[in-house]
This record gives structure tokens, sequence and C-alpha cells, in this order.
């Protein structure tokens, strides 16, 4: 039996991270009780991997994205443990049918009212299914020869979203981390009946 999500993140990075980190903190609220929400939390080609962080608010001077990876997950089955982590799993098609994607990787296939891709924005993009969506990056250096999926506000159409370096924004840990959680407020917006909504912990 295919397992369905009300919403899966496509990648570990800083933006599907932070994204399942908001999704996964409503889960007190009425309108997110019976939700489920999904992470393919493929990290091999991050660029955290190689980065290391000294201009980062809340982050100590010296922090290796490597580290961030695998505390990231840690953080997430801890705190949001009902947010299901995939691991060692590569997506390699996304279709749309009727009100569901369909998404195959190379292990297994899943269904998903929303998916979100938080990929990064290197070619070559293998995801079949959004081809039609990939152009050059607008705001990447042209040398490096980036990619972007086409979006409106990370809204590529109805339940496919796209956060991070791969919608078109720049390199930079903070603007992906926000990217992250903001397309999370959106879909909690969805799912309040389209009333604004947000997260806050408080003391």
């Amino acid at each position: 039996m295919t397992t369905h999500f009300n919403a899966l993140i496509i990648g570990g990075g800083v933006a599907g991270m932070q994204c399942a980190f908001v999704l996964g903190s409503a889960k007190e609220k009425a309108f997110a009780l019976d939700k489920k929400i999904g992470i393919i939390a493929h990290q091999k080609t991050s660029h955290l991997q190689n980065a290391l962080f000294n201009n980062v608010l809340g982050l100590n001077p010296g922090t290796l994205g490597s580290d961030i990876l695998i505390n990231s997950k840690e953080h997430l089955s801890k705190q949001y443990s009902h947010v299901t982590q995939i691991h060692n799993e590569k997506v390699l098609e996304i279709v749309l049918e009727k009100d569901n994607y369909i998404i195959t990787t190379n292990k297994s296939s899943y269904t998903a009212n929303i998916v979100v891709i938080a990929l990064n924005y290197a070619k070559p993009f293998t995801i079949k299914g959004l081809e039609e969506f990939v152009i050059p990056h607008k705001k990447a250096n042209p040398a490096k020869d980036r990619i972007q999926l086409e979006n409106d506000d990370f809204l590529i159409q109805k339940g496919l979203y796209v956060c991070g370096t791969i919608a078109g924004l720049r390199s930079q840990f903070a603007i992906a981390a926000g990217s992250g959680a903001s397309v999370a407020t959106d879909i909690l917006t969805l799912w309040n009946n389209g009333i604004p909504t947000k997260v806050h912990d408080k003391a």
C-alpha cells in the first residue's frame, strides 16, 4: 500500500528541514492534528556538506554545514517525531494525477496532496515530470549555469511549492531557511481555511 502524505518535502538541506520544523511545530493546532507530514531527507548533494558558517545569526562561528545536516535530522526526530523522515531515497519522478501527486523514488512511491521541492540549484535536474518549470537561475552568477523552478511567491502550481536556491534565491543560509519557513506558513494557512497562520513557541 502506498503511503500518503498531506505534505511531502523533497530535500533535507536548510530550506527543506526548516520547512519540516515549522510544519511539525503546528501539531497541536486543530487544523493540523490529522495532517501527515513527511520529508525525503536526501542530503548527499546538499551544499551544506562543505559549508562553514561565521555570519549566521544564532549559529556559533565555525559551525560546519556537515554537522548541521546531522543535527537537523536528530532535532526533527526528537522535537517533532510525527514528521516521517525518509532516508536513502532519491526522487525520480513527480506526476500530478487528479488531486494528488505521485512521487516515485529509486526504492518506493508515495502520494501527497502537497509537495515541496527543496533541492539545490545545480545541474542536472533529474526529476521527471517537472521539466517544463526548469529555467535559468535569475539571481546566480551566469557563469555558474544554475537553474531554478519557475514560481510565483514559491508556488509553482496548485499543491506544488519550491523553496531554497532552486526557488530562484541566492545561496545564503538565512535566505534558504527563511524560504522554507515561508512555504510552511503558506501551507499552514491553506490548512487553516485561508486564515493567515504562523507558529510561535513561547517561554
